[in-house]
């Protein structure tokens, strides 16, 4: 009997431990598809644009101010909301979310005219800015190194299965600029209803309404690493807002090409790539993860400007597949360089200012491309644009060879 009670007793933090596990389980999977849904619900109007174009007849211009005016108004929410779960709790902030990112699915269906688009996409850009702060700090709750896997993998997932999965429906549905947002309209009520069945991740705190204020709010042990990661952030964040406004246009006027599955695999072969990244470099240090990114981000650039001038669809697809391992493992080291050092209460807030930079670097440079794409035309304007982030990415490279260099100095010191 004694012997019995001893072993009951030792297998008891093993089967605690188990249950814990398969507790957060669930939890974990929720939020992941949230966060997936989200960011495939932003790539969703990507292989539309073209219709939407050719519905209402605007320029390019207006097409890269549709695209930014999502990532600008997303900045906005970070900024305001970006610290606002640290203190009210995560599920409440993810429920308005949510509740907006509905308003947003109705307005692309009610959707008559390009001032009904751009409504779309601010609600929705606010919806996503909130999403993406408090979801990432709940999954990081859960499991630090789950989480930061997961904030990595998941925004590059959902934009490929937004992509591929709006151009499916364009391709194969009638309605093709309502179907779509029909569909997300279920999916986002079903994770509205289900997200209440999961426990809070964070213990609520005072000061909800000062969190509002907007501001910038970077932990002092993580800000040296935040600066470090600046040039490869900027540049991988560039070339996404780059394929998620203008690509399939540059596709369709380079190479003639009559399907728009062409557009949707191009996309989809950058993110998808860049999943594929992440879960190959997460076991290299994080100084191999972004000089192999950057690399890769620079020789799938040169080759994607090839296939541009020379109208190549096959060189567009492959350059994509490279630079999509050079989005993925530079992004990736960027995260790992930055979001491990917060503390739980400066998760969110951290996620906050890191998305900022990245989305200003996302919508910024994308008007400029499209104003400069009107004046110039398309090619002119993407050659431009490539070589400015071939020297960002030449930078961070120069930085990291630079960095990896006073590291060994100091080790023999």
């Amino acid at each position: 009997m004694s012997t019995t009670h001893n072993f009951s007793q030792g297998q008891c933090p093993l089967h605690h431990e188990r249950h814990r596990q398969q507790s957060s389980l669930w939890p974990v999977a929720l939020h992941s598809s949230t966060l997936i849904a989200f960011l495939a619900a932003s790539s969703v109007p990507t292989p539309l644009y073209r219709l939407y174009q050719q519905q209402w007849g605007f320029s390019s211009t207006l097409l890269a101010v549709v695209f930014a005016a999502y990532a600008l108004v997303l900045l906005l929410a970070l900024l305001v909301t970006g610290r606002l779960s640290d203190h009210v709790g995560r599920r409440p902030v993810i429920s308005l979310a949510l509740a907006l990112q509905l308003v947003s699915m109705v307005c692309f269906l009610c959707a008559d005219g390009v001032h009904w688009l751009i409504a779309a996409r601010v609600v929705q850009g606010f919806a996503t800015g909130m999403a993406t702060a408090a979801v990432g700090a709940a999954l990081l709750d859960l499991s630090r190194e789950r989480g930061t896997l997961i904030n990595s993998i998941a925004p590059m997932v959902g934009m490929a299965a937004g992509a591929l999965g709006s151009t499916a429906l364009m391709v194969y549905v009638p309605w093709p600029l309502h179907t779509v947002y029909g569909v997300l309209l279920g999916i986002f009520l079903a994770l509205l209803g289900l997200i209440w069945f999961m426990p809070e991740t964070t213990e609520r705190r005072p000061g909800a309404w000062a969190s509002l204020k907007p501001r910038i709010t970077v932990p002092s042990q993580a800000r040296k690493a935040l600066l470090s990661v600046t040039f490869a952030n900027v540049a991988v964040w560039m070339l996404g807002g780059f394929y998620l406004s203008l690509m399939p246009s540059l596709i369709m006027t380079v190479t003639k090409a009559n399907t728009p599955w062409l557009g949707g695999f191009v996309v989809a072969a950058l993110t998808l790539t860049g999943a594929v990244a992440v879960l190959t470099a997460r076991k290299l240090s994080t100084f191999a993860t972004l000089l192999s990114g950057e690399l890769a981000l620079m020789l799938g650039l040169l080759i994607i400007l090839l296939g541009a001038n020379l109208g190549h669809a096959a060189l567009l697809l492959g350059g994509s597949i490279i630079a999509g391992f050079g989005f993925g493992a530079s992004f990736l080291g960027a995260v790992r360089s930055v979001l491990p050092l917060a503390q739980p209460h400066e998760r969110a807030g951290l996620m906050g200012v890191f998305y900022i930079e990245s989305y200003l670097a996302n919508s910024l440079p994308t008007i400029a491309i499209g104003y400069l794409a009107q004046r110039t035309g398309l090619l002119v304007a993407v050659n431009v644009y490539g070589l400015v982030i071939a020297v960002l990415a030449g930078s961070a490279i120069a930085l990291l060879c630079m960095q990896a260099r006073n590291h060994q100095e100091g080790e023999k010191a």
